[in-house]
């Protein structure tokens, strides 16, 4: 048995999977009240021992061991009947173990709050009898299903690889659906942004209404990227993560709780996670806003340019002098794409980062961008060959578009590095 967390045998709560890797749950479940919570990465034989003789009041169970949970369990929720699967095991007054699945409640709480606020109704209103595609055959999708089917009186159509219903006749087929899900683990980090349903094929769907994702790291995934520029609402899986552990909280104390912790926590967790990504131009300051910034967060700081220039033992001036500016806007993506891809970092880019539109959706995934507007005649060409090659006044011309539209904020740059870093703070609500 590895356990993730300091203290895990003795934890009355905990989390039970194989393998974990990082978890909000011990953060959420602290908010909620059901602490000290523990990591438990078990294979199957550790699990089950675990399971039946461990000294926990109560668990929330992920891949691979929902099903097993079920089977162990003494006692069995309706829904846990339904799917065979458990997420959530509680020990009794008597000893037993019950089994519930919060799944299912966690993701009708993130439906009905999305048909509420995004698509102006109730899941019942919007859905019943109506088509819905489910992506994915898994437990995550038998417990969308059941929401979808018991909760909004939906249609609920399974997507898979295989079987009479695949990706491959899924816009000819359901040109009709008005919602999708995944329920597949595409799209997770670190493999972000993918998705298991391009842009032109989600452009097909011309009855969808809006476009809903179970994975919810990074904060905007593929699908959730590929749906905003079709102009369909949509929303990825945190707020189904966190009312879950709320539903399972309520379980594990015997006691309700007040639903309006779901939309805290998560606007808590966005806050702690949510990477700021400066952009602008060069000579804007952005590496010295983006180091005191992050002094002022406590959080890590990256440059791109400096990641840049340690992977390849080559600073930006050198590779676009041997190699030609293509081949570092290449690398500049490929750089930006590992980066952007991980969680609560400050992110100074290089000037030219927005003049490939590839990089837009990897910064955006799991980031707000924050253009720091410095006035042109304060902007000097020394050591950037772009800026000397073509003029500053050139490049703010052809770039000053594109940093604006990128922008979820923009700041006025203040002639300090510590005023600038302020300055975001305050606009992001840091």
């Amino acid at each position: 048995m590895a356990a993730g967390q300091k203290g895990a045998s003795a934890a009355l709560y905990g989390l039970v999977g194989h393998p974990l890797g990082h978890s909000w749950s011990p953060q959420i479940h602290e908010r909620l009240g059901s602490a000290p919570y523990a990591l438990h990465d078990l294979d199957a034989d550790e699990a089950a021992a675990f399971l039946r003789g461990g000294a926990w009041r109560g668990l929330n169970v992920t891949i691979p061991h929902k099903r097993l949970a079920a089977e162990l369990a003494d006692v069995r929720s309706p829904a846990v009947e339904r799917l065979g699967a458990a997420n959530t095991l509680v020990r009794d007054g008597d000893g037993r173990i019950v089994a519930e699945n919060t799944d299912v409640l966690g993701f009708a709480w993130m439906l009905a709050r999305f048909c509420r606020e995004r698509l102006g109704g109730s899941p019942r209103e919007l859905l019943e009898g109506r088509k819905v595609l489910v992506l994915g055959s898994g437990g995550a999708g038998a417990a969308v299903r059941d929401a979808l089917e018991n909760a909004a009186g939906a249609h609920a159509v399974t997507i898979s690889r295989s079987g009479d219903q695949t990706y491959d006749t899924l816009a000819e087929r359901h040109a009709d659906a008005v919602l999708l899900v995944n329920t597949t683990p595409v799209g997770m980090f670190p493999r972000c942004p993918a998705s298991p349903v391009d842009e032109g094929t989600l452009s097909r769907l011309t009855g969808l209404r809006g476009v809903l994702d179970v994975v919810y790291n990074p904060t905007r995934t593929g699908l959730c990227l590929a749906a905003e520029r079709l102009g369909l609402p949509c929303e990825s899986g945190l707020a189904m993560l966190v009312a879950q552990a709320l539903y399972a909280s309520e379980l594990f104390q015997g006691r309700d709780l007040d639903d309006g912790l779901v939309g805290q926590i998560e606007s808590d967790i966005l806050a702690q996670t949510e990477n700021v990504v400066l952009i602008g131009m060069p000579g804007a300051g952005k590496t010295s806003c983006g180091r005191a910034l992050a002094r002022l967060l406590g959080r890590p700081f990256v440059d791109l340019d400096e990641a840049i220039a340690l992977e390849t033992g080559r600073g930006a001036a050198q590779i676009i002098r041997e190699d030609g500016e293509d081949s570092f806007r290449a690398v500049e993506t490929e750089v930006t794409g590992r980066y952007a891809a991980r969680s609560g970092l400050v992110v100074a880019c290089g000037g030219g980062v927005v003049t490939r539109e590839a990089n837009y959706p990897l910064l955006h995934q799991n980031g707000r961008i924050v253009f720091l507007d410095r006035p042109v005649s304060e902007l000097s060409s020394d050591g950037r060959p772009v800026s000397q090659a073509k003029g500053v006044e050139r490049v703010a011309a052809e770039r000053m578009g594109l940093y604006r539209a990128w922008a979820d904020v923009t700041v006025t740059c203040t002639g300090t590095p510590a005023g600038d870093a302020e300055s975001v703070r305050e606009l992001l609500g840091l």
